[in-house]
């Protein structure tokens, strides 16, 4: 049974965090399964874990080649595996998956974190009789859960996150076989040589989307916001606004440009999104310095503060909430607001520091795990700190976050950088000031007729082969970029680039207002 992550990744210890790992040289089913429960328990919220048998650790990394477990040793844990799930109570079923590393077997042990917890296992599996504990992570170590702990473990059972809540609307035609077999060739999962002769049910649940008993099974709302091209059928107004306020929204209110909302599955928002305003809203300033030979580079907005900030949005929004990602652009500040605030778990006097946020619960924890292992997301409280750490070393003030005591609300303000003019400049005025008529009509030709060529330019314009070429070059220039040619040389023709499509996007716009 394949597990749905990169095995190099986790022998490396790359996108999953240490506590989620554990590595045992042998077959050792006593400690093996007290690890599994913890897992499965899950008390930090972390997304369980996986342990990996045939590999000896060295300064907390994998030892390499691995030692590896006999190939007759397989079958056999395999089926000792199946008596020991028995004795966790209620009943859960880790993932298990046999793997050649450096020329032996591994076996790798999934246990994502159970929908049924509080877990508990018997201390010796191993033994007929022996008593029930229940055990939890406590760092890269698996502990007992006594006292508080214990209280607090069992008061999670009502705390399963929303995204790992079953959903009895989403169906699996719901669920696009394209984007799920996309998100497993860009993780490199092993379940890409598997697609195609598995069951598309099954496949989803090797990749632990489903929920539920056997005979109702239901879906996860992390496989709709994941993996469904409408999540808005389920969840509705999932979508991001993006809104431009060229003199500022209080000091000019009635003077704004409204970006088509941007809808689709998150990671498709998140990038659309990341893409409107890396081409539209960040700009970069070079200074030459006197008497050095390096230039000084700083931008009114560092990119990586913006994806931060919009992926944390997305990944920490209630879904429940019929509210739209809200992205406010003004001269001095970009602004993001989603709802819900953060968790009360997060003190109000680190939230009003800005530093760091780090909440024991999390309202879409698998989610936050795709994104990470799409390298949208670096982990759980690092986005604040990098966001930060970014406008510092941009020479910009820090950003302001706000919250009200409710927690109905998230806001963060990132603040343009000094130097920068206080002004933002509409893509359409900017592109409109630096283009004359002709470039203009032939543009709007080219939006009216993708893959048009050459000879139907010049014969819809009425202007001559040179004009045509001078006007092409310009539009597909590094400064403009608006255009672009598609396909081969006799048979493609000129199309509107990202750019382009926004420009013209908002020429539309304009004319019908």
């Amino acid at each position: 049974m394949s597990i749905p992550i990169n095995l190099e990744d986790l022998l490396h210890k790359r996108k999953i965090e240490s506590n989620r790992i554990e590595f045992k040289k042998g077959w050792n089913p006593d400690k093996i399964y007290r690890t599994i429960c913890a897992f499965a328990n899950d008390f930090d919220n972390i997304g369980g874990g996986y342990i990996v048998i045939g590999v000896e650790e060295e300064n907390g990394i994998a030892k390499r080649p691995v030692c590896g477990v006999p190939i007759e040793e397989l079958d056999k844990i395999q089926r000792e595996m199946i008596g020991f799930n028995n004795k966790i109570d209620p009943y859960y079923m880790p993932r298990v998956d046999a793997q050649e590393v450096d020329g032996k077997y591994v076996l790798f042990i999934w246990a994502p974190a159970g929908v049924n917890r509080p877990y508990n296992v018997r201390e010796r599996v191993t033994a007929n009789q022996s008593p029930c504990k229940w055990y939890v992570r406590s760092g890269t170590s698996t502990i007992e859960a006594k006292g508080e702990v214990l209280d607090e473990l069992r008061e999670m059972a009502n705390r399963t996150p929303f995204d790992e809540r079953g959903n009895e609307n989403i169906e699996i035609t719901d669920i696009s076989p394209a984007l799920v077999l996309d998100y497993l060739q860009t993780v490199n999962s092993r379940l890409v040589n598997e697609f195609a002769n598995k069951p598309f049910s099954e496949v989803l649940n090797l990749m632990d989307l489903f929920t539920g008993p056997s005979e109702r099974q239901m879906l996860k709302n992390v496989a709709a916001m994941m993996f469904c091209k409408n999540p808005a059928k389920f969840f509705p107004v999932t979508q991001v606004d993006i809104v431009i306020f060229p003199e500022g929204c209080i000091e000019n209110p009635n003077n704004m440009i409204e970006v088509p909302k941007i809808v689709g599955p998150v990671p498709e928002m998140i990038k659309k999104a990341l893409d409107y305003i890396k081409t539209n809203v960040i700009k970069k300033r070079i200074i030459k310095q006197k008497d050095k030979a390096e230039s000084i580079t700083y931008f009114n907005y560092p990119y990586q503060t913006i994806e931060e900030a919009v992926v944390n949005a997305l990944y920490h929004r209630d879904y429940q909430e019929r509210e739209p990602i809200e992205i406010t652009i003004e001269p001095k500040k970009v602004s993001i607001l989603s709802y819900a605030g953060p968790d009360r778990s997060i003190s109000l006097d680190a939230i009003q520091k800005a530093e760091r946020l780090k909440s024991r619960r999390y309202r879409n924890r698998r989610l936050g795990d795709y994104l990470k292992e799409l390298q949208l997301s670096e982990g759980r409280a690092t986005g604040i700190p990098t966001i930060q750490d970014e406008l510092r070393k941009n020479g910009s003030d820090p950003a302001r976050i706000e919250t009200d005591e409710d927690r109905t609300y998230f806001l963060i303000e990132i603040p343009c950088r000094e130097g920068f003019e206080n002004k933002v400049e509409p893509l359409n005025d900017a592109i409109n000031d630096a283009i004359n008529e002709k470039e203009l009509a032939l543009f709007l030709e080219i939006a009216k007729s993708p893959n048009i060529k050459r000879k139907g330019l010049m014969e819809i314009l009425g202007v001559s082969q040179p004009t045509v070429e001078r006007i092409l070059k310009t539009l597909s220039s590094e400064t403009l970029s608006l255009i672009e040619y598609q396909g081969a040389k006799k048979t493609g023709g000129y199309v509107l680039t990202k750019k382009g499509t926004t420009f013209f996007e908002q020429l539309q716009d304009k004319m019908a207002r």
